[in-house]
């Protein structure tokens, strides 16, 4: 009974973090920031071989393969230094810490992201209709962003700490 329970719970925390629970508004509804052209760069495209030579596992697993890591188990998810998180595939910087908030949903979780860094695709994996989001520069898939985060923005990037390095300013 207590595998049962413990799946049970972890299926709670994912579907937290999928903006699946009942009561949400659908997802086709987020109103996203505009990219702005001028901060467009030159994208970065390499094989799945050249990526797994410079990616531990588990973030080649996330920013590769579009993977998930578990809930509350990664090293940003409590982290409340100053400074920008980057991408851990290309480098380039992608949240504030300034716009970082705590959602109670397991992950690192951002209001705002950068202006041009975060690109966003319509996932309907897993039976679910959702908002991914990937590094504008190397395409990494990030996690994804939801319509119940907090004002200014409305917004919640929910991301995966595999998918991030840090940067002090």
């Amino acid at each position: 009974m207590n595998k049962f329970f413990g799946l049970y719970i972890l299926t709670a925390f994912f579907h937290s973090c999928t903006g699946q629970i009942s009561g949400n508004k659908p997802q086709e509804n987020i109103k996203l920031p505009m990219e702005n052209s001028q901060t467009k760069q030159e994208k970065i495209i390499k094989s799945d071989d050249e990526w797994r030579k410079e990616l531990t596992p588990g973030q080649f697993h996330v920013l590769r393969e579009k993977g998930t890591e578990n809930p509350f188990s990664g090293k940003y998810y409590k982290h409340n230094e100053k400074g920008f998180y980057t991408c851990a595939g290309c480098g380039v910087e992608l949240f504030s810490s300034e716009k970082k908030f705590d959602a109670g949903c397991g992950w690192p979780s951002f209001f705002e992201s950068l202006s041009g860094k975060v690109d966003t695709i319509v996932d309907n994996s897993h039976g679910m209709h959702r908002i991914e989001i990937t590094c504008h520069k190397c395409g990494g898939h990030l996690g994804h962003v939801f319509d119940d985060g907090p004002k200014p923005t409305g917004l919640r990037y929910c991301v995966n700490s595999e998918s991030l390095d840090f940067k002090k300013p």
